[in-house]
């Protein structure tokens, strides 16, 4: 095991007076060239948006730090924004986000170039990685369930219904529109069914495709008792067939592909405790990973090389303040680059997690914080550490 800390230069990517974040930790806010870097922008930080915020979309050029203002949205949230992405068909110049149009949650794909946009049906939780499908669920249900991770402004259809079989996982074609059902709430339940499930709302939560798109992964929970909640992580094909039940130990937090078979998860075994470890889709052995320098949950991600893992933790309870660190699993060598203080005031449901993210080549990466007073945008370059 080693351990290093390494004194890298912190930069901002966005200034005031505005606030500025991106969002979730599994996507890439740089275009394929490298210029460009996307961001919500928003004039407060101390409480959750309502059905009447709207958060600006936009761009930074990163060659003059120009912000290009994009669109607006009313579909969003602090911790995951507004599932905002570029879309890999056209990865400089198309991207995509969530809005609530005519009383609807949609997703919206525009040309940033042209200002040419285009609507689907419904919205997105997860695109593939060839910008060509996508999964979705029901942002009122999760909003409802877990606020701070929904959007406000649609009225939940299944808030009477513990497990309807007509909500759940859609799956959009992004170039058409097409959509259906491929998994439903209650066919989840029905699916290796437990004694702690009856007499709950269950929901689906956090969908993710693979490196290859042939699979992608859901989590499902559900809360007997307001201070227990229990979590599943499964996977299946795009059409929702060959579900498959990966871990059910009470617990998964935060997690990511290593590759198209194997699943990195902050979970519990009861047989082991709770650490980072290495899930087989299909079964298998599961190892831990970074067992005694990963000992905290966090928002883990892959480099694009696979051969660094970069995460977070939450505020420590000295300074409250949230380390960043590399981590390389082949040499069990963790590389400490930034701690950041994380006011306690901005908590909840408008906390301020890091969210680390990287580009596209993996020599840099960017971050949301609040340490200097406001919420902004800032990257390190760490290319001096993976190279």
């Amino acid at each position: 095991m080693s351990t290093e800390k390494i004194e890298l230069p912190v930069r901002r990517v966005t200034n005031g007076p505005m606030h500025h974040f991106f969002g979730y930790y599994d996507k890439h806010p740089w275009d394929a060239t490298g210029r460009y870097v996307l961001a919500m922008e928003v004039d407060f930080i101390d409480r959750p948006p309502t059905a009447d915020d709207a958060a600006g979309i936009g761009m930074i050029d990163m060659e003059t730090g120009e912000w290009k203002q994009l669109a607006e949205t009313r579909a969003w949230c602090w911790q995951q924004s507004t599932m905002l992405q570029w879309l890999e068909t056209a990865p400089d110049r198309l991207i995509i986000f969530n809005d609530c149009r005519e009383s609807q949650f949609v997703s919206v794909i525009l040309d940033v170039h042209s200002g040419e946009e285009r609507v689907l049906p419904r919205p997105v939780y997860a695109a593939s990685r060839d910008g060509r499908q996508a999964v979705s669920l029901n942002f009122a249900r999760v909003d409802r369930l877990r606020p701070g991770y929904g959007y406000k402004g649609v009225l939940d259809p299944g808030i009477n219904h513990d497990h309807p079989d007509d909500d759940g996982i859609w799956w959009i074609d992004l170039d058409t529109g097409d959509n259906r059902l491929i998994i439903s709430l209650q066919q989840i339940v029905e699916f290796e069914h437990n004694e702690t499930m009856p007499g709950t709302q269950h929901r689906f939560n956090h969908l993710q495709f693979n490196t290859d798109d042939s699979r992608f992964l859901m989590l499902h929970r559900w809360r007997p008792t307001p201070r227990k909640e229990y979590t599943r992580l499964l996977t299946a094909n795009p059409d929702g067939s060959d579900l498959c039940l990966v871990s059910d130990h009470d617990m998964i937090s935060h997690f990511d592909w290593e590759d198209e078979s194997h699943i990195l998860a902050w979970a519990t075994r009861f047989d082991r405790g709770n650490y980072f470890y290495l899930f087989g889709d299909h079964g298998g052995d599961i190892e831990i990973v970074g067992k005694d320098v990963m000992t905290a949950d966090g928002h883990c991600s892959y480099s694009p090389d696979r051969q660094w893992i970069l995460n977070d933790t939450y505020p420590d309870a000295e300074e409250s303040k949230r380390a960043l660190y590399l981590y390389r699993p082949e040499e069990n060598l963790r590389a400490d680059i930034g701690r950041f203080y994380s006011p306690p005031e901005i908590t909840g449901e408008f906390r301020c997690d890091l969210h680390p993210r990287w580009n596209r080549d993996g020599t840099q990466i960017c971050f949301d914080s609040v340490h200097e007073g406001d919420r902004q945008m800032y990257r390190i370059d760490v290319s001096e550490i993976v190279g």
